[in-house]
């Protein structure tokens, strides 16, 4: 447990799975290009998975009462996941909307929220739909509107191996998913 009470991950439970990792696929554990291959293999996972122990609502401490109603779009956020599938990397943008309802998010907050989803073990549609909801939901807003855009690794590199290939998801809510006006207006302004 670290000291806000979260759950931690166990670095000596990842090295000691690595190592058999690199055992069962007849790699020589004791060779100098891997003697600490273990232990940065489970700070790799740490950092890439740190969102699984923090709260998004932490990001929520940047709201201002503001009369602005028109959308709100933050485009081109990087991100990068891990497929809970295969356990490897997929590397994309969100663009993240909302048409305020008397209140107003920090804009550096929009990032942070999508990064605190996006660093677990995901899938991507349902990354796309916690961003929105969690949105929707603390904020309070007219309508969210998001969209990911991401390759996966899984499929570039093996697999398939389709390199190039993007996959697009998108989770509307509010006045985007009810007036096709709207939905229209914020997925261009998305789409420029």
């Amino acid at each position: 447990m670290n000291d806000k009470g979260k759950t931690s991950v166990d670095i000596e439970r990842i090295e000691k799975a690595v190592t058999e990792i690199l055992l069962a696929v007849g790699e020589e554990v004791g060779r100098e290009g891997l003697k600490e291959t273990p232990e940065r293999v489970a700070r790799m996972y740490a950092e890439l998975l740190a969102g699984m122990h923090e709260d998004p609502k932490e990001h929520l401490r940047s709201v201002f009462a503001e009369n602005y109603d028109e959308i709100v779009l933050l485009r081109d956020i990087p991100f990068y996941s891990i497929c809970e599938h295969h356990l490897m990397p997929f590397i994309g943008q969100a663009h993240v909307a909302y048409l305020p309802s008397g209140a107003i998010l920090g804009i550096s907050k929009l990032a942070r929220i999508v990064d605190c989803f996006a660093r677990r073990l995901q899938a991507q549609e349902r990354l796309t739909y916690q961003i929105a909801d969690f949105i929707m939901n603390s904020l309070k807003p007219q309508g969210v509107a998001v969209v990911l855009e991401a390759s996966h690794s899984c499929m570039t590199i093996r697999g398939i191996k389709k390199p190039g290939s993007m996959m697009v998801t998108s989770a509307v809510r509010g006045i985007f998913k009810r007036d096709p006006k709207s939905r229209s207006e914020v997925m261009s302004l998305m789409n420029k």
